[in-house]
């Protein structure tokens, strides 16, 4: 309740200091309030957000579908600000989330409370093509997890990335550009990080997360970073396209799935340990309106089932491990109506006695500010070990200021 309090005031000292400032010229989707101190010393971008949804779903019982499930949430509701200090070469990120999924996830690692912040990250252009940041954020990994939830094409993101992303940690990340040739553009990303995910407070238990990113632009870049942006919005008239291959290392990790899931707790009070490893290939490539994404995931592990300390006797945690494909399509039509597909297939080493699984999935759009202003809808098969399945329908909107 405090921190909601302290959140308030500060957004209101925000508002009321406006006058003070030199404040930019806005418009609806490129930030509430944005201006820059009157000596230039520093900047702020505050832009709420948030993103409403209805799910209906049917299970199959092996004759028919039953009676649909709904549920209506607020699926995101995240207050975000940026811009730079002292000097335009440092830079900052803060996101924080309010909404019951953003929160979620407390445990005694993080003092048993709600995890409110997602980013809070500074970036430091310190010579050249280099920057380095420090702080919590997203790691390098999968394309499609490090597009915002707020640039999606479809409502939500795919099997592959709920079950092998590696998500936010803290830490720090060095990257770089480099130019091939005319247009050739390659840009590297190392990251050392904490290896337990966001919001860890009581110390590092595990070891820690090791991540490297190689991505090839071979067409030069995207228009306003569509490389991370789904949707052709921006038409690009020439094809662009965005190789990437990313390899993680956790080692000691202490959670089913590395950043996240349960930790794997002895009886003893002691934590159980293994290394693990998750790669990702994924490609991005937008032409005149079409947009492609294709990601493959794939997480090992030295030992999947977690053990007591004699070694043999299971403490009923499995580390989840196995591969994933996903591919997307969309084309977005003059009148900024979209349709869009995607297709994923999970599957998880037999050792954790989890079922494979393959979604199909088609989606309409209509785009009235982009994705700052926008309505989608969606409706999912999914079919479990080849004969359980699911249809899921949902419908939701956007509004990002």
């Amino acid at each position: 309740m405090k921190l909601k309090i302290t959140l308030i005031t500060f957004v209101l000292c925000v508002c009321s200091s406006i006058n003070a400032q030199e404040i930019s010229d806005t418009s609806f989707g490129k930030g509430m309030i944005n201006f820059v101190a009157k000596d230039s010393s520093f900047s702020v971008k505050f832009a709420p957000r948030f993103q409403v949804r209805s799910i209906s779903s049917w299970d199959h019982d092996g004759d028919q579908y039953g009676s649909p499930e709904h549920n209506f949430i607020v699926r995101r509701a995240r207050l975000k600000f940026d811009g730079f200090a002292y000097s335009t070469k440092l830079k900052y990120k803060i996101e924080l989330g309010l909404s019951n999924r953003d929160i979620s996830g407390a445990n005694a690692y993080n003092r048993n409370t709600p995890r409110y912040i997602l980013d809070a990250v500074i970036m430091w252009n310190f010579a050249g093509n280099w920057e380095l940041w420090a702080g919590q954020t997203k790691l390098p990994g999968n394309v499609e997890r490090v597009v915002s939830s707020a640039n999606l094409q479809l409502i939500d993101r795919s099997l592959l990335n709920s079950r092998f992303n590696i998500d936010r940690d803290l830490g720090i990340q060095l990257r770089h550009k480099t130019k091939l040739g005319v247009d050739f553009l390659m840009r590297e990303k190392l990251s050392i990080s904490q290896g337990e995910g966001r919001n860890v407070s009581e110390g590092n238990e595990g070891g820690l997360q090791y991540t490297a990113r190689l991505e090839f632009l071979p067409f030069g870049t995207f228009k306003s970073k569509g490389d991370y942006s789904q949707s052709d919005l921006k038409r690009e008239q020439k094809p662009k396209l965005m190789l990437g291959i990313t390899y993680n290392y956790n080692q000691d990790a202490v959670r089913e799935r590395g950043f996240a899931g349960d930790y794997m707790l002895r009886s003893d009070g002691s934590l159980y340990e293994t290394d693990q490893t998750t790669i990702f290939a994924d490609a991005m490539f937008k032409y005149k309106g079409f947009s492609f994404m294709g990601e493959y995931a794939k997480r090992t592990a030295d030992n999947e089932i977690a053990t007591e300390l004699d070694g043999v006797t299971p403490t009923g945690d499995v580390v989840l491990t196995g591969n994933a494909l996903n591919v997307q399509a969309g084309y977005l039509f003059k009148s900024n109506y979209e349709i869009a597909a995607r297709f994923t297939t999970v599957s998880f080493e037999r050792i954790t006695e989890t079922l494979p699984r393959k979604q199909y999935t088609l989606g309409v759009n209509k785009f009235v500010v982009g994705h700052k202003l926008k309505v989608q809808s969606d409706i999912s098969y999914t079919t479990i070990n080849g004969n359980e399945d699911n249809m899921t329908f949902r419908l939701g909107f956007d509004i990002h200021f």
